[in-house]
């Protein structure tokens, strides 16, 4: 039986990385004097990155104006995503980034039905909380039994600790829910936590599907929520059904 769906947030709900992130890391350079850009191709070369701090210890070194001491590094990659956050928030606000097709339905469906709705995502609370309190109000955290988030865990996807921690927090095993994905990091992650994967490509990761052959737990693949034929609850629960009953 299904019991619940857990959701990635960037890619996933919505296209954040190509309407939000990238646009807002740079108007933080913008913000603090630095000259540095990051175009759709360079930023698709980060997201193999796991982290937005992460992301700019990375491309620092490309940079010689970029502080040379470790701890300066590190201090001006937390500043630096401090105001990317602002302005993410900001660019949300706005309503600059909108739900992939198909998924409020989704959403609405799974509430509808009793299946429980959960977020593991290794981005920040503060990206988190804008985004769906710009969707759905502050009190956003109503429709979600679990949210796990890059502040809660340790490692990153691909490492399976945040799934682990919304199984836990779910008090579920991986037989009762399904994740939905959208990245390579993102599907390795749920399925190294044993989890069956809805997997929907997203513009950074459209090429992910080939990753689902032999994957150790089962993936079914659409191109996007909306894809003929749409991807409906009843649709999902049908495929989950067999799948629960088979120990992983």
């Amino acid at each position: 039986m299904l019991d619940a769906l857990i959701w990635d947030v960037d890619g996933t709900l919505a296209e954040t990385e190509r309407d939000g992130h990238r646009l807002a890391f740079n108007q933080a350079f913008t913000h603090l004097g630095l000259s540095w850009q990051w175009d759709p191709p360079r930023y698709g070369e980060l997201l193999r990155v796991a982290g937005g701090r992460e992301r700019l210890l990375a491309d620092m070194d490309r940079h010689p104006d970029a502080p040379t001491a470790p701890a300066e590094r590190e201090a001006l990659a937390r500043q630096l995503h401090r105001v990317k956050n602002e302005c993410y928030a900001e660019i949300v606000r706005q309503g600059g980034i909108g739900p992939r097709p198909g998924v409020w339905r989704l959403l609405d469906e799974a509430t509808a039905a009793g299946v429980r709705l959960a977020i593991a995502t290794t981005t920040s609370r503060s990206n988190v909380d804008a985004l769906l309190g710009g969707w759905f109000g502050p009190a956003w955290r109503e429709r979600f039994d679990v949210v796990v988030c890059g502040e809660d865990v340790l490692r990153k996807k691909p490492d399976p600790e945040v799934y682990e921690r919304a199984l836990s927090a779910l008090a579920l095993g991986p037989s009762q829910a399904l994740a939905v994905e959208d990245s390579a990091p993102g599907l390795r992650a749920a399925t190294a936590a044993g989890l069956p994967v809805l997997l929907t490509p997203s513009v950074y990761f459209p090429d992910v599907g080939a990753l689902a052959a032999g994957n150790p737990t089962p993936v079914r693949m659409t191109e996007h929520l909306d894809a003929a034929p749409a991807v409906r609850l009843v649709d999902l629960q049908a495929w989950f059904a067999p799948l629960g009953d088979v120990p992983r």
